[in-house]
């Protein structure tokens, strides 16, 4: 096992293994425990009742979290015509498709999230195993292949976040950053919880969220107890 600083190690002593938090508790305790210089971001990770070897229990999806992720998002938009000057006049940070496509093609990946019109996928398609791998493909699934492109930039812009769950039944995902307090992280898990509620399958059985911990860029985890999870949706 790696060997702990003795700031993580100070800040793990102030949590209790055996007590299950309500969500307000755990982060406010997340914070005061946060001893990093820079303003870490808070993560949540949660256990799911779920198998994603099967199709019908590949949990995915994404949210507008109404606190946004304390990031400077840049938005690349695939696009031809009008929807060029849509996407730039809703801020999307590069606009084209042919000539952006040759850019990516020579190694420049100098954006967070891409857009894409549906007629511009077939060439998009091309550079598909460069942004497929790195998260960065647009998909129709996650509202990023559209002709709305001004309306997936400004979301995206807002603080949309992307999350699939991992093959041992876990969703990893960002609630924003330390400066924000506790109460525009609580908004941040609340309209996160409430996605990850209504996308339950209707096969899966028993417990859906069976276990929640919520940590810091730097520090440790924090157990929350998944009763409290009715107590934040909306």
């Amino acid at each position: 096992m790696a060997k702990r600083g003795k700031n993580y190690v100070a800040a793990r002593k102030k949590i209790d293994p055996q007590e299950g938090y309500d969500f307000s508790e755990g982060l406010r305790l997340a914070l005061d425990i946060s001893y990093a210089k820079l303003d870490e971001t808070v993560d949540v990770a949660v256990r799911l009742g779920v198998d994603p070897r099967h199709a019908d229990q590949m949990i995915r999806g994404s949210v507008v979290l109404p606190s946004g992720t304390g990031k400077d998002v840049k938005v690349l938009v695939f696009a031809k015509g009008e929807k060029e000057k849509e996407a730039e006049d809703a801020g999307a940070d590069f606009v084209g498709n042919d000539d952006l496509i040759e850019k990516i093609k020579g190694g420049w990946l100098g954006f967070d999230k891409a857009v894409a019109t549906p007629d511009t996928m077939s060439t998009v398609g091309r550079i598909g195993k460069i942004l497929g791998p790195r998260g960065l493909m647009p998909n129709a699934k996650l509202g990023t292949v559209t002709f709305d492109v001004a309306r997936a930039v400004r979301e995206l812009k807002a603080g949309k976040i992307d999350f699939r769950v991992e093959r041992a039944g876990i969703v990893h995902a960002s609630m924003g950053k330390v400066s924000f307090g506790v109460d525009r992280l609580l908004e941040n898990v609340a309209s996160f919880f409430t996605t990850i509620i209504r996308l339950k399958p209707a096969s899966s059985k028993g417990t859906y969220v069976r276990s929640i911990a919520i940590s810091t860029t730097m520090g440790p985890g924090i157990k929350i107890d998944p009763v409290y999870v009715k107590s934040v949706l909306r």
